[in-house]
């Protein structure tokens, strides 16, 4: 069985920015039209066959809304594909900065576990700090297009699906629509992790 090429540092670059790109449901035009570069030579960063200036990358940034620092992820390991495909616990990245809401807004924040947001979901781990994620008023549901599947690792989460109040303990699972109105708290005065696969990938909290 043979093995895919390495990519190369350009090629790496390219395909981080492309990968935030589609997350934030930007065309190549969109994105274009708010950096200093065309659509033909932005499609030739994101294949890593353009040169991006430390200029460009800062606004190309900007515009994705991420820090730079998120292009250049740290990779470890021996072998080309444990590089690209294997996350080690402390090269996690984070994925709070990126949302439209704060942290404290939603109640927890979210580490990236996969090893990138290609594909056609991705897996986060999510920390809520004790009694967090206080109700405001009126409480604001999340309603949109995809599945989310998760399992509680520790303490407990509360649930809201559309009227209904769920309480998840250590050990509980649960996937749903994301269509169905949902919201998450944790009311404890403990800590409580749990572990999210979400499709299709999105970061526009």
């Amino acid at each position: 069985m043979s093995h895919p090429p390495s990519e190369t540092d350009a090629q790496r670059l390219g395909s981080e920015i492309r990968e935030v790109r589609k997350a934030r449901g930007l065309t190549l035009k969109g994105l274009s039209d708010v950096v200093s570069c065309s659509t033909a030579y932005l499609s030739r960063i994101e294949l890593g066959t353009a040169r991006v200036s430390v200029e460009l990358l800062n606004e190309i940034s900007k515009a994705l809304e991420v820090d730079a620092a998120w292009f250049f992820p740290k990779q470890t390991g021996e072998g080309p594909l444990e590089r690209r495909h294997v996350v080690r616990a402390e090269n996690r990245r984070s994925l709070s900065g990126m949302y439209t809401r704060s942290a404290e807004e939603l109640g927890f924040e979210d580490e990236l576990l996969s090893s990138s947001l290609s594909g056609q979901c991705y897996l986060i781990l999510s920390h809520f700090p004790p009694v967090s994620g206080a109700a405001p008023e009126p409480l604001e549901a999340y309603v949109f297009e995809g599945e989310q599947h998760a399992i509680v690792l520790s303490g407990e989460v509360e649930l809201r699906l559309e009227d209904e109040i769920i309480v998840l303990k250590a050990g509980d699972s649960f996937s749903y629509p994301s269509a169905i109105a949902h919201r998450f708290r944790n009311r404890a005065n403990a800590e409580a992790a749990m572990v999210w696969a979400m499709s299709p990938v999105r970061i526009t909290w």
